[in-house]
């Protein structure tokens, strides 16, 4: 997965509702679990709604890593991403609801797994980062053997701005519903994408590399539909957390 770093300017108003700071000031205090069942429905909401009743959710047990909570029969895997490793900048208000299928758990979540264990573990995030980084150069992580894809269509996600893993200065809450294609070092050159910016509302390549992705965003109607048939959850989310609110639609 997966930070999905889109800069805000590039991406429509009436797809993308978003707070105007870039959080709050214990940003990088101790990583908190969420409750159980609000972290359950958020990591569903990644689905489209027939997907989530035969779906495997994990939740995040903040001293060991993810762990499983119910066993689904339907191949996709669902959690909330806490942590975007390439940034290596351990934050406590990253949410991003996030579903693979069986080929995405195999390889692309398998890796995200892992840096929540090094976190919990006390690794420091420049030394996660590193250890990710030789897991790929050692194969012990590697490109996905088949095609498949990743659902993020849930309400909301709060992630990083930018597309350069050195730039750690903004962090935003989003709606912006979309998945990933498996696309193992394809550039934009290769699909002749638009690149990043101008993003959406057209395919773009995403993270290139083993676990690259083609990234395609919903449309503005279907967007908005999701953010409201999720009502209950956007309001949960935001009576628990300040930072996943969202800003009114169409106001910056």
């Amino acid at each position: 997965m997966k930070s999905f770093t889109v800069a805000i300017r590039t991406v429509s108003l009436a797809a993308v509702a978003a707070t105007a700071t870039a959080g709050p000031d214990d940003a990088h205090g101790a990583l908190a679990p969420m409750p159980k069942s609000l972290e359950i429905h958020f990591a569903l909401s990644a689905l489209p709604p027939p997907l989530r009743a035969d779906a495997t959710v994990y939740v995040l047990d903040t001293g060991k890593g993810y762990v499983l909570d119910h066993q689904g029969t339907n191949g996709q895997s669902c959690f909330v991403s806490r942590t975007e490793w390439k940034f290596a900048d351990y934050r406590n208000d990253i949410y991003d609801a996030t579903c693979y299928d069986a080929v995405g758990a195999k390889n692309h979540m398998q890796v995200l797994f892992d840096v929540a264990k090094l976190r919990a573990q006390g690794v420091p995030p420049q030394a996660m980062k590193k250890r990710i980084q030789n897991g790929f150069k050692t194969g012990q992580y590697h490109a996905p053997e088949s095609a498949g894809l990743s659902y993020m269509t849930a309400p909301l996600m709060r992630t990083y701005m930018s597309l350069d893993p050195n730039d750690k200065s903004t962090v935003m809450t989003m709606s912006m519903p979309h998945l990933m294609y498996y696309a193992p070092n394809v550039t934009d050159s290769k699909v002749g994408g638009l690149g990043c910016p101008p993003c959406a509302p057209y395919p773009f390549a995403f993270e290139t590399g083993p676990h690259g992705y083609i990234i395609q965003r919903l449309g503005d109607k279907e967007a908005a539909k999701i953010v409201a048939d999720e009502s209950i959850l956007v309001r949960e989310l935001c009576a628990y957390n300040s930072a996943l609110c969202l800003a009114p639609t169409g106001k910056p």
